[in-house]
């Protein structure tokens, strides 16, 4: 990881970090455990394989048949002509039912060369009683240290806004695919790069752009 555990942020108003919490409701079942394919299900299908991501802005690649927990995964962000390679790893994952709510999610931490420091989880939550399922995001991050000025400026220019960005599609993405799924259409998958065992890339639609073979390619831009 590229940042130390003791410096984690102590509440939501620490000054050294961005400590963020968004929520989005993405669908509605009957009230008590998750129904079968239903919208908690599908929920967790979408976040499983990694599909909520914006595809012109982010996609990963990583090997589905690896443990969930401690899975490496390199995650491609898209800005203008660049393609930053960026580095995280799962380090928890959470399957519980606790205070009347059906929860399951992931969290991964960001590693030596990402542009950020910090960890994001993703869960979907289902309210036992209402029977409400929501996607929540809780992360907490920071400016890794970025050797190369130019990438310095324009991340502290642009960063926070396609971070907020990022986390606002998110929700929208998991909330369509789930309506999706509802009106018959199959989830997306994760697709095999050509000629590369065992990975894959998300999302479904996120393969090769016809500019990318003139994008410049950034390998782990922080330090």
């Amino acid at each position: 990881m590229n940042f130390d555990d003791a410096e984690t942020p102590t509440d939501s108003h620490d000054p050294r970090w961005h400590v963020d919490h968004g929520r989005a409701l993405v669908g509605t079942e009957p009230p008590g455990d998750p129904v079968p394919d239903g919208p908690w299900e599908r929920a967790c299908a979408v976040l499983r394989d990694y599909q909520f991501t914006a595809p012109n802005r982010l996609r990963g690649v990583f090997r589905p048949a690896d443990p969930l927990l401690g899975r490496d995964m390199l995650l491609e962000g898209r800005f203008g002509p660049m393609r930053f390679h960026l580095g995280v790893r799962v380090t928890g994952l959470v399957d519980e039912t606790v205070d009347g709510r059906r929860v399951w999610g992931w969290t991964y931490e960001t590693l030596h060369g990402h542009l950020e420091e910090g960890r994001l989880t993703y869960e979907v939550v289902k309210d036992l009683t209402t029977g409400d399922v929501e996607f929540v995001i809780r992360a907490f991050s920071r400016p890794a240290h970025i050797p190369n000025p130019l990438f310095r400026f324009g991340f502290g220019l642009f960063g926070r806004a396609v971070q907020l960005e990022f986390y606002h599609r998110a929700g929208q993405r998991v909330r369509e695919l789930v309506a999706d799924a509802a009106a018959g259409r199959p989830l997306p998958l994760p697709q095999p790069l050509p000629g590369a065992d065992g990975v894959t890339v998300a999302p479904q639609n996120a393969g090769r752009h016809w500019t990318d073979p003139f994008a410049v390619l950034v390998r782990h831009p922080g330090a």
